[in-house]
């Protein structure tokens, strides 16, 4: 399966709508934030663990992209992660921040250099909103443990291409990163910015599925060889999924296992 058709897939899953009953949880709410980095308005949805309004204890962050996909299956076209049930499951006490791309704006967002064919490069703006912006509106409106080791991030195709980005980006802020089916192919400069990376200090989850596109182990295999010279390989975990292909139902099935290896 080649790029240009992984992209097409992706753009009728972000860009189509449904008018299906909403199924995010009573844990699940949203908010409106102006992100004056990107001149846009972002939705943003939340999840706070059960018992959160009782308790006056600090949690941890994880950050996620594409938010319209993670709890609500009214909005995500090709089948949401079900993050909310799967985390009420495991009991977990974690806030999840997941953040709504905007429509055609998406692959502009969640990449941080252009391609020639596609375009992107606005991930410098768009993480900068994230970290200047979003997360300190987070801090303060809820209980929050602010330290990189409990501020985590996770995306999945592109959103796991800028989830990895973000930690060389922000190395003091993002401690832990769940990397889905990353788009490393979208710049040969990811692998640049990675060997001229000082010592990487987080935890990495890698994911993807040997039927996505013909390059993706491949890929995979290059950014790991360079991680393993350049941080202890014990914060690096890579799973490869047996006809794994690149959609919702294989990121949503894996996000549990992700979960629970980083905030172990």
């Amino acid at each position: 399966m080649g790029h240009k058709f992984l992209l097409f897939i992706l753009y009728l899953t972000y860009m189509n709508t449904n008018a299906q009953e909403h199924t995010y949880s009573k844990n699940v709410s949203t908010f409106t934030i102006h992100a004056p980095q990107l001149d846009a308005n972002k939705k943003i949805w939340i999840y706070l663990p059960e018992g959160y309004a009782a308790n006056s204890g600090k949690y941890p962050v994880l950050y996620m992209h594409d938010g319209q996909n993670l709890f609500d299956s009214a909005t995500a076209f090709a089948g949401e992660w079900r993050i909310d049930e799967q985390l009420d499951n495991l009991e977990a006490k974690t806030i999840v921040v997941g953040i709504e791309h905007v429509g055609d704006k998406r692959i502009d967002e969640l990449t941080p250099y252009n391609n020639e064919k596609y375009g992107g490069g606005q991930a410098d703006k768009y993480l900068d909103f994230v970290v200047n912006t979003l997360k300190p509106y987070v801090d303060s409106h809820y209980h929050t443990k602010i330290d990189k080791e409990n501020t985590a991030i996770m995306g999945s195709s592109v959103g796991g291409l800028v989830s990895f980005y973000a930690v060389l980006k922000y190395p003091k802020v993002f401690g832990k990163s769940g990397i889905f089916s990353p788009s490393f192919w979208f710049n040969n400069a990811i692998y640049d910015d990675t060997i001229i990376a000082e010592h990487i200090d987080a935890r990495l989850y890698f994911m993807a599925g040997d039927h996505e596109s013909t390059e993706m182990i491949a890929d995979f295999d290059r950014m790991l060889e360079i991680l393993n010279t350049k941080m202890n390989n014990k914060k690096i975990h890579k799973k490869i999924v047996h006809n794994g292909r690149h959609n919702e139902e294989l990121w949503a099935k894996e996000f549990s296992e992700a979960y629970k290896w980083l905030f172990d």
